[in-house]
């Protein structure tokens, strides 16, 4: 059904919110080592055009852009040459950057500052456009700034110690989503022990459906459903379970379309027991959803939790951003359900109306095939490098133009930046086979290619594994 887009998203931002977003981008590109010249130009002229009208006394007073942050000066030039040889010559102008609020439960200042020495400038701006998927990067932007209540500097900290995790810690475009669950199931038939391990313990999460996507809520939200009582620490070494996690978050994301931008998740905590009580994950998944996915969570359903958990959650409660915790609801029954999941979309296990189980499809041999077109891929990859580069400088002309109030100029950049951002979400799901695994979604016909999401297919793409025969019996 129709939703109204939600406050300070594209299509619904303020004036003051609007600017914010250009701030982001010119901090963003900047730390991205794109030449901002046209931007700093126009802060010129500004600033001259306010010095001249100011009395003569001012006139030698410095001058402050909107920008000011990156403003040009005389360690530029140092700053240039350092980058030149191959460090992040703009770490200088960025030092002074640190939340010394109390704000920075992750530690994320200090891993923005270690980003800008172990990344390259070109590294981030890659990392950036790879993360940017399907998305709107505007949208991006936006759910960086919205969990940073619209602080510019603290947004940009957030951002850049994310595109750092997703590179350098994880390696979540190069490895996790690349090699997927075909992967893990090459390493389950390894001969080397701790491959084999490895391989084994993420299959395990999948092949008992300890969680998985299914449906949407009334407001078209994506359904993410754990079954706590499935789990057991020693089941799994905590690497396979993290590796698990973000890749199911990241997975879901994949279904998010405009103007849906979170998910529902159901803790289903039905014959729970202090056996499935295990805090690492709990933590890993605050943290992912906190530090790393801002803005993913509609709300999260608690349901049918026992006596016994209450001790428990009052110890999680205090490690939840407050933000978060007022995403939380407890469920008691199928009717506390209902208020946000329509009845007949709840499966029976849930006490729903809804004929579906949950049932593993395993990979295909040749589902991957596309990735072995090693050429097709880099070529497809240059073109996308050119759009967003092109995306970069209509940005900058966005930007430039607003700050000269040319409203024409501004109409006709704002028109180009809209077709670029379509060109690039029509263009990832041509990359998408080439560079991201199948998955079980994919499999079920739940991700259809071309950006078409169905959550409610009729039948699967693997021949002989129609989903007639998932449902429950």
């Amino acid at each position: 059904m129709p939703m109204d887009l939600p406050p300070g998203t594209v299509g619904n931002l303020t004036a003051e919110q609007e600017a914010k977003l250009q701030e982001l981008w010119v901090l963003l590109l900047k730390v991205c080592g794109v030449n901002l010249d046209t931007i700093e130009q126009v802060q010129q002229q500004n600033g001259d055009a306010a010095a001249a009208s100011q009395p003569q006394d001012k006139k030698k007073q410095p001058k402050r852009s909107r920008f000011g942050l990156f403003g040009r000066n005389n360690t530029d030039e140092e700053e240039d040459s350092a980058s030149d040889k191959g460090t992040n010559g703009i770490a200088s102008s960025l030092a002074s950057i640190n939340i010394t609020d109390g704000d920075d439960k992750y530690g994320q200042s200090k891993e923005f500052q270690q980003a800008l020495v172990d990344m390259k400038p070109e590294e981030i701006r890659v990392t950036l456009w790879n993360m940017v998927k399907h998305d709107n990067p505007d949208s991006l932007l936006l759910r960086f700034l919205r969990a940073r209540k619209w602080d510019v500097k603290k947004a940009l900290v957030m951002l850049i110690s994310t595109l750092r995790w997703r590179l350098l810690d994880v390696k979540l475009d190069e490895d996790i989503m690349k090699n997927g669950e075909q992967s893990a199931l090459k390493k389950s038939q390894s001969s080397d022990p701790a491959e084999k391990k490895a391989g084994e313990d993420f299959l395990l999460q999948m092949r008992m459906g300890k969680s998985f996507l299914h449906g949407v809520d009334k407001l078209g939200r994506p359904i993410c459903v754990v079954r706590v009582r499935l789990h057991k620490a020693a089941d799994q070494e905590t690497e396979a379970l993290d590796r698990f996690t973000v890749y199911t978050i990241e997975t879901a994301r994949m279904m998010l379309a405009p103007p849906v931008e979170t998910a529902c998740v159901v803790f289903d905590m039905t014959d729970f027991s202090l056996a499935n009580m295990d805090y690492h994950p709990v933590k890993y998944m605050i943290k992912c959803f906190e530090a790393n996915y801002p803005e993913c969570l509609g709300v999260v359903l608690i349901h049918k939790a026992p006596w016994i958990f209450s001790g428990i959650w009052n110890i999680i409660k205090g490690w939840l951003d407050p933000v978060v915790a007022s995403k939380i609801q407890f469920t008691k029954n199928v009717q506390d359900l209902e208020k946000f999941i329509p009845k007949d979309r709840i499966m029976k296990e849930l006490e729903g109306d809804e004929n579906w189980a949950y049932k593993y499809v395993e990979p295909q041999p040749d589902e991957n095939k596309l990735q072995e077109d090693t050429t097709k891929r880099d070529e497809m990859v240059a073109e996308r490098q050119q759009l967003a580069q092109e995306l970069q400088g209509a940005t900058i002309e966005w930007i430039s133009s607003t700050m000269k109030k040319d409203e024409n100029a501004v109409k006709a950049a704002v028109d180009k930046r809209k077709d670029l951002i379509e060109r690039l979400r029509v263009q990832y799901w041509q990359l998408d086979p080439y560079v991201r695994a199948t998955s079980l979604y994919d499999r079920l016909d739940v991700i259809q290619g071309e950006g078409k999401i169905e959550f409610y297919p009729t039948k699967s793409k693997v021949e002989g594994n129609a989903l007639d025969g998932e449902k429950a019996e």
